[in-house]
């Protein structure tokens, strides 16, 4: 591994003046980059609200399929298991069909995924979980090198844009799923769960015409994170993203619930996760930027883990009366720390083929630890009858997540080994 030189470095090519890869439009050409930036923040929002809105109307699930807490606990955790296990193959189809074709069937996925739980059966919903864990695995590995390639030196802003987007759609579906569901679909929660593949239509059009008509570029060299499997560093950098990725994963399918069992209404506890999502979209906008001007990124990862932990024990321990305030800090800890974990991915990285290879193996690796989070929520809350024992789990988590920003966080780049 080697260190940077200089600030500079941690969002830029190596050699910015290098030439254009045939089928990439000149920087001079605007109006193209400006409907592909556009056109991949709308993709972005798409990539959370299967997670949202299933959610806030869990305990109507259950109720209505009979699924066990454990049961429930598998539901919001598979589509979590498939963004591992999809990331993997996807710099493969990105190098053979050029990633913004791949992006086109990731939406392709997102939408006939959602579009099925409107069965409201429990085969659909596992089925769509799948399909929609698929499509969004393919997004979030192609995102960053998409960045990186095509945005180079507005590398910080782009990247704080589709993670503000991200944070964005997983707010609206926390935040509009029962609204929905009582107000427009008459109490049927599985109307109101795929109400949320309208918007990836409409951005499955937008982007079609551009996918057909790019040229197959990969990429460069996208070849997966095989080649930093030894490196210790980039093990560090996926550490921190699935660990806060757990985090994360909680709060979207297991906050909700904790709070209607410590006697919040359904309505109030979506709204409050809502809030804490929507929180996100301030530090995930300024946290790219920033961490991009810091000498390293070590406190900034202990500051927002340390600024998860306490807001979160607040919520499920400290008194109700305060739930706003810690929601809002627990936004502000999660939403920088995810903006900080996609930043690291490019700021590690030389280069838009090694920023492909440490997407893969971060969010391939990253999200299948992250799925032990969720399932074991489900798992405790079933061996016990109650959510307390989460506390333990959660500090944990938060513990390890410090653990591994602090060594992410270093001013070093990953080295592909041959």
């Amino acid at each position: 591994m080697r260190t940077f030189t200089s600030a500079q470095a941690q969002t830029a090519d190596p050699n910015p003046n290098a030439a254009q890869p045939e089928g990439v439009k000149p920087d001079g050409d605007h109006s193209h980059r400006l409907l592909l930036g556009l056109s991949l923040i709308l993709i972005a929002c798409n990539l959370r609200p299967v997670f949202g809105s299933l959610s806030v109307v869990l305990p109507e699930v259950m109720r209505d399929t009979g699924l066990s807490a454990v049961g429930a606990s598998m539901l919001t955790t598979l589509p979590i298991v498939c963004l591992g296990l999809f990331s993997a193959p996807t710099p493969a189809l990105a190098r053979r069909f050029g990633p913004e074709r791949v992006l086109l069937l990731a939406l392709l996925l997102i939408t006939v995924g959602t579009v099925l739980r409107a069965a409201g059966t429990l085969a659909p919903l596992f089925a769509s979980s799948v399909l929609a864990g698929a499509g969004i695995a393919m997004g979030n590995v192609l995102l960053p090198g998409l960045v990186k390639r095509s945005f180079a030196s507005h590398t910080a802003l782009m990247t704080g844009l589709y993670t503000l987007a991200i944070c964005a759609g997983a707010a609206s579906a926390t935040a509009l799923t029962v609204p929905l569901m009582v107000g427009a679909f008459d109490g049927h929660w599985a109307w109101a769960l795929a109400f949320w593949a309208l918007p990836a239509v409409l951005v499955l059009l937008l982007w079609a015409p551009q996918a057909w008509h790019t040229r197959a570029q990969p990429l460069d060299g996208a070849a997966g994170g095989g080649a930093l499997w030894r490196d210790r560093l980039a093990w560090q950098v996926t550490a921190f993203m699935g660990l806060q990725s757990a985090l994360a994963f909680i709060v979207m399918g297991w906050l909700s619930p904790l709070l209607r069992e410590r006697g919040i209404g359904s309505a109030d506890a979506g709204y409050i996760v809502a809030v804490s999502i929507l929180t996100q979209l301030v530090t995930c906008l300024l946290v790219p930027s920033f961490a991009a001007r810091c000498r390293d990124q070590r406190a900034l990862a202990v500051g927002m883990s340390a600024l998860i932990l306490v807001a979160f024990m607040g919520l499920m321990v400290g008194p109700l009366g305060g739930r706003w305030l810690w929601a809002v800090l627990l936004g502000c800890g999660q939403g920088g720390a995810f903006a900080l974990a996609l930043s690291l991915i490019v700021m590690r990285s030389g280069n838009a083929q090694v920023t492909a290879q440490l997407s893969a193996m971060a969010q391939g690796w990253g999200y299948l630890l992250a799925a032990g989070g969720p399932l074991l929520v489900g798992v405790l809350r079933e061996w016990t009858g109650g959510y307390a024992a989460n506390t333990w789990l959660v500090g944990a988590l938060a513990v390890a997540m410090a653990w591994s920003g602090w060594g992410a966080g270093r001013r070093m780049v990953v080295q592909a080994k041959k």
